[in-house]
């Protein structure tokens, strides 16, 4: 019987190693690769080709959403399930818009870690418990108005707006906030997420349209027609 190839992507060295002596135990699992971004795991991709990469989200150069989203186009039949110690579920969602096969949190047990990886890998998804009940009262909140005044109800996360750069609904409400000229707080504020998730989601907003800056993205935005001019 043939293993289940399994990448592992994080920048944490303690990690990476752990779960490489975790899986190596396993006679049906042969670890394929360790990477410490996105860009390290795309190479990985291509040079190996694994059945499973378990995805860090918070990473230097590339992070893990973005690298899902540009390795699932490229390789669909390499399922990823994202490992992270983040509850935030704006990360979750943004990796599952992108075609991510599941959800862990780091402190999983490896037994239910290496069970995970097992049952996605013979076409399950998976997610837990406790992030399916945060998804779940992200959903029922974002039927709730974003503005004090109720004009406007938040899309759902994984709703993609039509426009040809395949912006999230919420991607463009931040890249509109960003053309104002907020800064990253008040963003945040505004649409009731933290710093770091609009870090994540400028991120996202800037590989997606292939800029490299505020002022860029605004013009680009306008320019394309995804902002009113």
């Amino acid at each position: 019987m043939s293993k289940i190839k399994v990448l592992i992507v994080d920048d944490q060295e303690l990690i990476l190693e752990s779960l490489n002596i975790i899986l190596e135990m396993e006679d049906d699992i042969e670890v394929v690769g360790l990477a410490k971004n996105g860009e390290e795991a795309i190479d990985y991709c291509e040079q190996s080709q694994p059945d499973i990469i378990l995805m860090d989200i918070n990473m230097p150069i590339m992070d893990g959403v973005i690298a899902t989203a540009k390795i699932k186009p490229r390789f669909p039949l390499t399922k990823i399930i994202i490992l992270t110690s983040y509850k935030e579920v704006e990360y979750v969602l943004a990796a599952l818009s992108h075609g991510a096969e599941g959800f862990l949190l780091k402190a999983i047990h490896p037994k239910n870690l290496i069970a995970g990886i097992r049952v996605v890998h013979t076409g399950g998804t998976l997610i837990s418990q406790e992030m399916a009940d945060k998804m779940i009262k992200n959903m029922l909140q974002s039927g709730v108005s974003s503005t004090t005044d109720g004009a406007k109800a938040v899309e759902p996360e994984w709703l993609e707006t039509n426009n040809e750069f395949g912006l999230s609904a919420r991607e463009v409400e931040v890249l509109h906030k960003l053309a104002l000229g907020l800064r990253n707080q008040d963003i945040a504020k505004a649409l009731f997420l933290s710093e770091g998730t609009v870090k994540n989601y400028i991120s996202n907003i800037y590989s997606k349209l292939n800029v490299k800056g505020r002022k860029e993205a605004a013009y680009k935005a306008r320019e394309t027609g995804i902002l009113e001019p």
